[in-house]
């Protein structure tokens, strides 16, 4: 008895996260399906659908170059980042930047003044 309502407890509190899964059973992270069919499309040399070590090494290049051409142009005080004011600069400019920052802020949840 005991076990079957220490079953049906975790049943339901189970039950709210399983509503918000996606039904095609697709994993949603920053850009969604949407990132993922970009990178796919643009470093999968193969075309087998996947990313290989070497796939991946390309694109994380490819990001890197690009952050470094964004510093280098809109970085204005030189500090390797982008303050919120140097951001919108660029976002006026047209550049399309990546999502700003992580939920909390920076390590340990404690933001930087020019965020």
């Amino acid at each position: 008895m005991k076990t079957k309502t220490l079953v049906l407890a975790i049943s339901a509190l189970a039950l709210p996260t399983l509503a918000f899964a996606e039904a095609d059973g697709s994993k949603k992270g920053p850009g969604g399906d949407k990132n993922r069919e970009h990178m796919l499309e643009k470093f999968d040399a193969d075309g087998d659908g996947e990313l290989s070590e070497a796939e991946r090494e390309t694109a994380k290049a490819a990001r890197d170059a690009h952050r470094e051409e964004i510093l280098s142009k809109y970085d204005a005080d030189g500090d390797g980042k982008l303050s919120k004011e140097e951001r919108q600069t660029a976002e006026d400019a047209g550049e399309k930047l990546p999502p700003h920052g992580k939920k909390g802020g920076k390590k340990g949840g404690k933001k930087s003044s020019d965020e």
